[in-house]
């Protein structure tokens, strides 16, 4: 059974390439190379007039389809539809969501001419995995095409309440095209809830509590937690000890004895970068003592620069910034850097390993994959200490992390004081819970349990007992979360954390439960 992958964004492979970055990319080629398989987007290249051509190419035993957008499509598929409707929409952000039907007619025709040249390209046994909010009809546009396979699909954002997403005009016809889709995964049981009632409030759908009647199919809706390539990024943290990247040497040599907090997000309104920098110039006004003894490093690499919202964003931050280095710092010292570039990933977990806080405070989020990157990265004799925003989908597996209300900035300020100052076994304590299950769910395993719900498998009495890795975190930024391993290791090494990892992958249990939504009249 071939697979085949569909995404907004393909990047083909150079052949002369040697080592890929980690991620989701890895995971879905890795995948793709197992079974056999297609991967099938847009190139991110943008041609003149009505780009039409299938560019195919082979890499290993995956084949590569790719097309172009026209700027038109661009503008209203891209820019318009998904990025200043969909976006701002699914984060909770009503007064940033832009509607044009515009927009919306041409993010239908996107979708309308990525099926039907991807409805040539599939063979009748094929296991259809689509991805993210660009694409959400494509199933139906598959299904009026004839296509009769298996199709998922994965949503890596928030799925907001159904009061939000009714806000959107033309809400109960997008979100009805869900249906056309055996699996609907979310990152989050509230995501999973929140689809539901969904179709069941604005599509006019029946349901017994956890099944939804709407239409002639049947469709599972689950939580499905992403991970990360947990082992690898704990190999790439360990050898910065040992030889670390130019930045890092740097950061340290400037550093010294100071500890470190860390910020690394994109430069984007949900993440909470302002409203943190804020926060961490609240923590040294309340707390003087801490002044010249601890900085924040903020890594965000700027994206969709030509978005207005965006290029605000980009001044607004460069502003506070510079406002708290004035007010607060010295002639040796200075509070805060922003660094608006983006680093590799053995820099990052540079970066991660050296920093004695984590400071993961989006303001809405789907997981959010920082929270469990910088954890990878720890040393387990000396850990850092996670501040986790609750409005991060990782906040519901990481409940040994800091919980706290990015808007909040009180509370945020004295998380990090608590974080700073927690002794050393509180912190190696929470640390090896957080590991555990992190490297029970990694990247591996969510594409497993994926694939093998879409194949239509049952799954296994370990994937049904799923929920008790995920926990509601308890509130409060001095509280232990209840979120826990359910079979927590002893205090690994760096020997020993390697070793946990690679063995947990035969035997791990799933972190979400589901929900079934059969789909007819």
């Amino acid at each position: 059974m071939r697979l085949v992958v569909v995404s907004n964004r393909v990047t083909i492979p150079d052949r002369h390439e040697k080592v890929m970055a980690g991620g989701l990319a890895v995971a879905l080629r890795e995948a793709l190379e197992q079974r056999g398989g297609l991967w099938f987007g847009w190139s991110g290249a943008v041609s003149e007039g009505s780009p039409t051509q299938i560019r195919q190419v082979q890499h290993g035993n995956v084949t590569y389809a790719v097309t172009d957008l026209s700027e038109a499509e661009r503008q209203s598929y891209y820019l318009g539809f998904s990025n200043r409707a969909l976006w701002p929409l699914m984060h909770y952000r009503l007064g940033l969501t832009e509607f044009q039907r515009s927009d919306y007619m041409g993010y239908l025709g996107v979708n309308r001419r990525f099926a039907r040249a991807l409805a040539g390209l599939i063979k009748p046994d094929d296991l259809i995995w689509i991805h993210d909010y660009h694409l959400i009809p494509l199933a139906a546009e598959l299904r009026r095409r004839g296509v009769t396979n298996r199709i998922g699909y994965f949503h890596h954002i928030p799925w907001p309440a159904a009061e939000v997403i009714d806000a959107l005009p033309f809400s109960a016809t997008l979100i009805r095209t869900m249906a056309a889709y055996d699996l609907v995964g979310m990152q989050t049981e509230v995501d999973a809830r929140n689809l539901i009632g969904g179709l069941v409030s604005l599509c006019g759908g029946r349901t017994d509590g956890r099944r939804v009647r709407l239409g002639s199919r049947e469709t599972s809706v689950q939580a499905f937690p992403i991970g990360i390539d947990v082992e690898g990024f704990r190999k790439l943290a360990a050898a910065s000890v040992r030889q670390a990247a130019t930045p890092l040497r740097a950061t340290r040599e400037s550093l010294g004895e100071r500890k470190l907090v860390i910020g690394v997000d994109r430069l984007d309104y949900s993440k909470g970068i302002v409203q943190r920098l804020e926060a961490f110039g609240e923590f040294l006004r309340n707390h003087p003592e801490e002044r010249g003894r601890v900085s924040l490093l903020q890594v965000a690499p700027p994206s969709r620069s030509d978005v207005p919202e965006y290029a605000e964003l980009d001044r607004q931050s460069d502003e506070v910034a510079g406002r708290l280095n004035a007010q607060l710092g010295e002639f040796d010292w200075t509070p805060i850097r922003v660094v608006k570039k983006a680093y590799s990933r053995k820099a990052l977990a540079g970066f991660y390993r050296r920093a004695q806080v984590g400071l993961v405070t989006p303001m809405r989020d789907g997981m959010n994959l920082v929270a469990k990157e910088y954890i990878a990265a720890q040393n387990p004799a000396d850990p850092g200490v996670l501040v986790l925003s609750r409005f991060a989908g990782s906040a519901q597996q990481m409940g040994e992390a800091l919980i706290v209300n990015p808007f909040d900035s009180h509370e945020v300020a004295e998380a990090i004081r608590t974080a700073l100052a927690m002794p050393k076994t509180e912190r190696i304590r929470r640390f090896e819970r957080l590991y555990a299950l992190i490297a029970a769910t990694d990247i591996d395993w969510w594409t497993r349990q994926y694939l093998l719900a879409l194949s239509g498998d049952k799954p296994s009495a370990e994937t049904l007992a799923a929920g008790g890795l995920r926990k509601e975190p308890r509130a409060g930024a001095r509280r232990a979360g209840r979120g826990e391993a359910s079979a927590a290791s002893s205090p690994p090494s760096e020997a020993g954390v390697g070793k946990m990892s690679a063995g947990s992958r035969g035997k791990r249990s799933a972190a979400g439960g589901s929900h079934l939504a059969l789909v007819r009249p």
